[in-house]
């Protein structure tokens, strides 16, 4: 009985995040966030590993994110349950969307349902990302110590050099090739200044 009930609250739990997740796998991570954090589900520094790693890896970031914690709690199944939650909302929706879009894509109220969702789109991903890099950076919180640890200096030197990568328009490098780069640079890192990077 407990079994089956750790599955209907994966499935629950993920159902939700899919059918109130608008704008992409990037955007759900906020509320996949507060979700995996509340059940005690993953750890704040493990959802950083499991992003980096889910983004360094095939697949959809939402399937990843629900499949890993599903598959923590209750090996295959809880995997199973987990993301058929996630996929579930998408896939009824788009199905909708798909059969009445042309009838009502002239529509006012979806034009302006359209307008609403971006910059909300927009402000969860900036979220997510504010809230990851404060837990990268600032693991201890904001104190003069951090300046002290070679952590934050080689965090910071990989964060910029992936910025100036993707930005300086000159230099056309794939991320793939990016991703590989600072995976060299944390591991090289790690064994130089003997630190264990999160």
């Amino acid at each position: 009985m407990t079994f089956l009930l750790s599955l209907l609250k994966l499935f629950w739990e993920f159902f939700k995040i899919g059918a109130f997740t608008f704008g992409g796998g990037l955007a759900m991570l906020r509320l996949a966030q507060d979700v995996v954090l509340e059940h005690g589900w993953l750890e704040a520094d493990q959802i950083i590993d499991f992003v980096a790693l889910s983004e360094s890896t095939p697949g959809p970031f939402a399937i990843n994110m629900a499949t890993y914690v599903g598959a923590s709690q209750q090996e295959f199944w809880g995997a199973f349950f987990a993301t058929l939650g996630v996929v579930l909302p998408s896939f009824t929706v788009i199905l909708i969307v798909a059969h009445f879009y042309k009838q009502f894509q002239e529509s006012h109220i979806v034009k302006g349902l359209m307008t609403g969702l971006k910059p909300t789109a927009i402000g969860l991903i900036a979220s997510a990302v504010i809230s990851m890099a404060i837990t990268v950076f600032l693991p201890k919180g904001l104190t003069p110590t951090i300046f002290n640890s070679s952590e934050f200096y080689i965090s910071a030197v990989i964060f910029a050099l992936s910025l100036f990568l993707v930005f300086f328009k000159k230099i056309k490098i794939p991320p793939v090739l990016i991703i590989c780069i600072s995976a060299i640079l944390g591991i090289a890192a790690g064994y130089i200044f003997d630190v264990p990077l999160t």
